[in-house]
């Protein structure tokens, strides 16, 4: 492995505040070109070739491009306009607070900072950078190219950030699906023959239940329904009702499970019509053999950088749960800190270079034996 120097700290100061202080909300598609924007700026700089895709996103390509490294990195942040004022741009020590930092604007200044660190010494086949819009809401529109790009390239690198506090890599990730169950019953005077009424709520109810109990902890399946809209006036047997269900899964066979469990509700009474909606937002990211030599040569990487490493399967989903089935995939290669969707959200100063150390040696190494 070539031992790369330390990033400048200040360097990485100054860059990730001009991120941050773009709000970019997911919602907000001129604040995102915003920062897509200043980070174009930054690959044209390193003589990246560029592309605006369908979608809003950025495609960014270095050095010849045959089975290139692919890293994925989103300017979308959970934060909406103005959270700035009650949430500002701060260093406290070797905590640099402010929305976004840790989630991901730090990983988008990494990825800058590896690649300056590579000065033009491109690993064979080259590197693609995708720069997303739309991460934090489920990727609808930037899915078909991240899936595209995984396909031709030999390994994934992610820069969302590693985990909090014990800042391990992530080779695996939950399975993330959201469904909607629509009631529709039948309405009915609550105090005049209400038996001529069928409860949409009544129906809704025993739904919930049922759902819920498609939960399996052991094998790391949750199910949660978390938002439930029923009924109007008081004294109507309500027609209507409807409840969303947050649904993680390890395993594809327990997706499939789960699906076939929403798929089979049935209403007690048959007065009652079900309709159901959505499904598996992202598929599981199961650790294979790819992603397990991919972390084992993280691990060399990191040992004779004198970079403590572990790794952890996490709950939540990224980008990298798209590639996974696809390709040898790598997360958490981003920005270490603490607090993501949080109000301490914050990114570690002392650990960062070293963690951008890594990220370069294995952009320069990936996939390679």
């Amino acid at each position: 492995m070539t031992n790369f120097t330390s990033p400048d700290p200040e360097a990485l100061l100054h860059d990730l505040r001009q991120l941050v202080l773009l709000e970019s909300p997911s919602d907000d598609p001129v604040a995102i070109l915003r920062v897509q924007d200043v980070v174009e700026g930054w690959m044209r700089g390193l003589g990246a070739e560029t592309h605006a895709l369908p979608g809003g996103v950025r495609r960014f390509l270095l050095g010849p491009q045959q089975r290139p490294v692919l890293i994925l990195m989103h300017a979308d942040t959970v934060w909406p306009h103005g959270t700035l004022e009650s949430m500002p741009w701060r260093v406290d020590g070797e905590r640099v607070y402010g929305p976004g930092t840790y989630d991901m604007k730090g990983g988008i200044v990494s990825v800058r900072h590896a690649l300056m660190l590579l000065n033009g010494q491109w690993p064979q086949g080259g590197i693609e950078v995708l720069l997303t819009a739309d991460e934090e809401v489920g990727s609808l529109l930037s899915r078909p190219h991240i899936e595209a790009a995984a396909r031709r390239a030999r390994c994934v690198l992610v820069v969302e950030p590693p985990v909090a506090d014990s800042h391990a890599l992530k080779t695996g990730r939950k399975g993330v699906g959201l469904y909607t169950l629509r009631v529709t019953g039948v309405a009915a005077h609550a105090g005049n023959k209400p038996e001529e009424g069928a409860s949409a709520i009544t129906e809704a109810a025993r739904a919930v239940l049922a759902v819920q109990a498609l939960a399996d902890p052991a094998a790391g399946t949750t199910v949660s329904v978390g938002r439930i809209r029923g009924g109007g006036a008081v004294n109507v047997i309500p027609a209507h009702a409807e409840f969303d269900t947050d649904v993680r899964v390890s395993t594809l066979a327990e997706a499939a499970r789960v699906q076939q469990g929403f798929e089979q509700l049935r209403p007690h009474d048959p007065r009652v019509r079900f309709e159901l909606g959505g499904g598996l937002n992202r598929p599981p990211f199961e650790r294979g053999e790819g992603t397990a030599r991919l972390y084992a040569q993280a691990e060399r990487q990191a040992r004779s950088l004198g970079l403590p490493l572990s790794e952890a399967f996490v709950g939540g989903g990224s980008d990298g749960n798209f590639t996974a089935p696809l390709c040898p995939t790598l997360d958490g290669l981003g920005a270490p800190g603490d607090g993501a969707h949080a109000a301490h959200e914050h990114v570690r100063l002392d650990r960062w270079p070293q963690h951008i150390q890594l990220l370069t040696a294995l952009i320069s190494d990936c996939g390679v034996d």
